[in-house]
């Protein structure tokens, strides 16, 4: 058991969520308290913007300082600059979606504090919460598995999260099964970090290599699935965590835009767990809207 417990807050943003994150940043200030510091970290093009966002137990790192020298943002000229790529002396181009990843296992592997709660820029925190609600009364993290998740997907997602499944089994060294159906993605969910860095440690003996050059050696990624696995398959999930298949926000993951009647509607159906409401930016929900239904105005 551990003798210490501690949380700290990390979220993988970039300039296109930034009225998201400072939604995010405001719910957290007005209702979660325990936390030692919520991080933000962002490309380096970015930092001057989200800088606003800073204060006393918020700070925005630049991912410059998390990764090594050979993976680099450049200017997207495809889209006119307004996107980034990351060139890499060790893999194949990526984009932010994966480097967002990226940054969440480095900086989950460098962390003093026992427990880190990973949120998304489109959460934003609906109840009270002290973040020791994210660890058991002995000191274990809550982790989010749901059996069949990956069959109650969004159809045109299935395939997709069964090649991170397999991606992350060949990463562990898991045979056997080569894939699984177990769901652990979710836009709120908690880690030990001491789980981060044994997962680190287990995926050097299997490649050989450092660990982050292999995770960027590939675009077929999940970070909360390869975590899920090394935590199920390999770690064992009680050694550090408690299982749980109750995740701690309501999320709306279709497409269609929410107008302010249907996403009243939504936040009158969460259940009593559901302490945040992640409302995904790609549906094109109005944040102005999303801020007024969350109480946050003024």
């Amino acid at each position: 058991m551990r003798a210490r417990v501690s949380q700290v807050i990390v979220t993988s943003s970039y300039r296109g969520d930034f009225e998201r994150c400072r939604l995010l940043c405001d719910s957290i200030d007005a209702r979660v308290t325990g936390h030692s510091r919520h991080i933000i970290a962002v490309e380096a093009r970015d930092v001057a913007m989200f800088k606003v966002l800073e204060g006393s137990k918020r700070e925005i790192v630049d991912e410059r300082d998390l990764f090594p020298w050979w993976l680099r943002a450049v200017p997207d000229l495809t889209h006119r600059g307004r996107r980034s790529i990351w060139l890499s002396l060790k893999g194949p181009i990526m984009h932010g979606w994966h480097t967002q990843q990226l940054r969440r296992i480095v900086l989950g592997s460098r962390l003093r504090e026992t427990t880190m709660v990973t949120v998304d820029s489109d959460v934003v925190f609906l109840r009270p919460v002290h973040t020791s609600q994210f660890e058991t009364a002995s000191g274990k993290t809550y982790f989010y598995r749901k059996p069949g998740g990956v069959a109650e997907a969004l159809p045109q997602y299935r395939d997709e999260h069964r090649r991170w499944s397999k991606k992350a089994g060949e990463l562990l060294g898991i045979e056997t099964p080569p894939h699984t159906d177990t769901g652990y993605i979710y836009n709120l969910v908690t880690w030990a970090t001491d789980s981060v860095r044994d997962m680190n440690a287990r995926i050097e003996a299997v490649s050989g290599k450092d660990a982050f050059r292999t995770l960027a050696a590939t675009r077929i990624l999940s970070e909360c699935t390869i975590f899920g696995r090394f935590v199920e398959e390999v770690e064992g999930v009680t050694k550090r965590h408690e299982e749980t298949n109750e995740p701690f926000a309501a999320t709306y993951w279709d497409h269609e835009r929410l107008d302010e009647a249907a996403l009243d509607r939504f936040v009158s159906a969460m259940r009593p767990k559901e302490i945040a409401l992640g409302v995904q930016s790609f549906t094109g929900t109005d944040t102005g809207l999303i801020r007024r239904v969350a109480g946050l105005e003024g």
